[in-house]
C-alpha cells in the first residue's frame, strides 16, 4: 500500500495562534435536598399452589449474578428479591417506577417457578423454611451475628432522598426522629408471625429491634460526630461499616442519600407512594430548618422514642399513638393531619399537595395493610386467603 502523503503547510498561510487553555468548568452544585428519591422494596417469595414460602436457589443465583438487571438484587435467603427503583423526581415518576419493578419482580419470579408476596412477614411460614443465599456477604453476616441473621423472615422498604452532603444529612436526620413512629404507623404489613396473630400492626419492629444496629439514632450533631460512632461500632465489632447500620433511618453508605429503612413493605403501591411522598417532604422542610437554625431541635429522650415506636407498631393508624415530644397520645388521625400541615407548604409548592391528601384518605378508608389482612382472617380463618390476598393486592397477575 502506498504510503499517505505528508501534510506541508502552505508558506503564506497564517500561523495558527497557540490555542489559549480553557477555565476548568466549576464543579456543579450539588442538588437540593429532596430532588430526587427513590425506593427499595423486599418481597417473599411463595409456592403458585399452596403459597407456602418457597425457596428458590436458581432465583437467588440469577440476581447474584446480576443476570436480573439492575433493578433486581438477591437478598439473605432464597426466599426474598428486593427490588430498586430508578432515581425518581415526582410522584408519578415513582409509581410508574414502583410497578414496573415490581412487575419485572413478578415476572422472574414466575419464570423461577415462585410468585412474590409483598407483605413484611408472612401470614403462616417463618424462618424455619428459609435457606442462606450462598453469598461471601450473607455468610459474613452469619458469622457476625449469628441466629438474628439466620431468623431474618422479615421484608423492608428503604425510601433515598437525594441531599447534598453529610452534613444535611445528619442535620435532617438529627430532626426526623420524633416523626418516624408516624411513618411507621402509617406501613403496618407484618400483623402475622410464625403462624400466629401478634396483635402488632408491624410485627416486623419487634422481631427487628433484638438486633444491636436497629432502632431510631440518638442526637448527633454533626457529620463528624456520625463518623466518629460508626468508627466506635466498628471498632466494637457490632458492624463490618456504615453499610451494616440498620438504623430507622442513615446516611446512605454508597449513595448521595439519607435512607429512612423504617417501613414495613406496603402491599399496594399507592402506600408506597404516600410513604415516600412523606418522607421526601420531610427531608426538604427539615432540611430548610436546619439552614434557616431558628427552630430548636427537639431531643426527646430514647425511652420516650421507643415506646412511640413500640405503640406505633402495635396500633398502626386503628388507635392513639405517642407524641414522644409532647409525651401525650394522640388519636393516629389527628397525628397525620398535624404532619400534613407543617408539610402542607412545601406539598403545594411542588405540586403534590392534592395527590398526598387523596392517598391519605385511601389510607385512612381500608386501613394498612394489615388491618386488611386480619379483616380476611377474621372472615375466612384461612390463613392461606390472607396469603392469596396480600399476592393478588400487591403483585401483577396475582392468584
Amino acid at each position: 500500500m502506498d504510503a499517505p502523503p505528508l501534510l506541508v503547510r502552505d508558506p503564506g498561510a497564517p500561523v495558527p495562534e497557540e490555542p489559549v487553555p480553557e477555565e476548568p468548568l466549576p464543579a456543579p452544585r450539588p442538588a437540593a435536598s429532596g430532588t430526587t428519591f427513590g425506593v427499595e422494596e423486599e418481597f417473599h417469595l411463595v409456592d403458585p399452589e399452596s403459597l407456602a414460602l418457597a425457596p428458590s436457589p436458581a432465583l437467588t443465583a440469577a440476581a447474584l449474578r446480576q443476570e436480573l438487571g439492575l433493578r433486581l438484587h438477591a437478598e439473605i435467603t432464597t426466599t426474598q428479591l428486593e427490588t430498586a427503583s430508578g432515581v425518581c423526581s415526582t410522584l408519578d415518576e415513582l409509581r410508574t417506577e414502583l410497578s414496573e419493578t415490581r412487575a419485572a419482580a413478578a415476572a422472574a419470579a414466575a419464570a423461577a417457578g415462585v410468585r412474590l408476596l409483598p407483605a413484611s412477614t408472612h401470614p403462616f411460614d417463618g424462618w424455619q423454611q428459609q435457606v442462606l443465599s450462598p453469598a461471601p456477604r450473607y455468610e459474613e453476616m452469619v458469622q457476625r451475628w449469628g441466629a438474628l441473621a439466620l431468623r431474618q423472615d422479615i421484608c423492608g422498604c428503604h425510601v433515598h432522598v437525594g441531599v447534598p452532603d453529610l452534613d444535611t444529612a445528619v442535620a435532617v436526620m438529627d430532626r426526623a426522629r420524633p416523626y418516624l413512629p408516624l411513618l411507621l404507623a402509617m406501613t403496618g404489613s407484618s400483623p402475622f408471625h410464625d403462624g400466629v396473630d401478634t396483635g402488632y400492626d408491624s410485627y416486623r419492629t419487634l422481631w427487628w429491634a433484638r438486633w444491636p444496629n436497629t432502632g431510631i439514632p440518638e442526637y448527633l450533631g454533626s457529620a463528624e460526630r456520625f463518623s466518629e460512632v460508626v468508627a466506635g461500632m466498628v471498632t466494637s465489632g457490632v458492624v463490618a461499616d456504615g453499610s451494616h447500620l440498620y438504623w430507622d433511618v442513615r446516611p446512605s453508605y454508597h449513595l448521595p442519600t439519607l435512607e429512612f429503612r423504617l417501613a414495613d413493605v406496603c402491599t399496594d403501591v399507592d402506600d408506597a407512594v404516600l410513604h415516600a411522598a412523606l418522607v421526601r417532604s420531610l427531608v426538604r422542610v427539615l432540611a430548610a430548618r436546619a439552614e434557616t437554625d431558628l427552630l430548636p431541635v427537639p431531643r426527646p429522650r430514647p425511652e420516650l422514642l421507643r415506646a412511640a415506636r413500640w405503640r406505633a407498631a402495635r396500633n398502626g393508624i386503628g388507635g392513639e399513638l405517642f407524641d414522644p415530644v409532647l409525651g401525650t397520645l394522640v388519636d393516629a388521625r389527628q397525628a397525620v393531619d398535624r404532619l400534613l400541615g407543617e408539610l402542607e407548604g412545601d406539598l403545594c409548592d411542588r405540586g403534590e399537595w392534592d395527590d398526598v391528601g387523596e392517598l391519605v384518605q385511601q389510607l385512612f378508608s381500608r386501613g394498612t395493610s394489615a388491618t386488611r389482612q386480619r379483616r380476611t382472617w377474621l372472615r375466612t380463618g384461612d390463613r392461606r386467603a390472607v396469603a392469596a390476598e396480600i399476592v393478588r393486592e400487591g403483585t401483577p397477575g396475582g392468584p
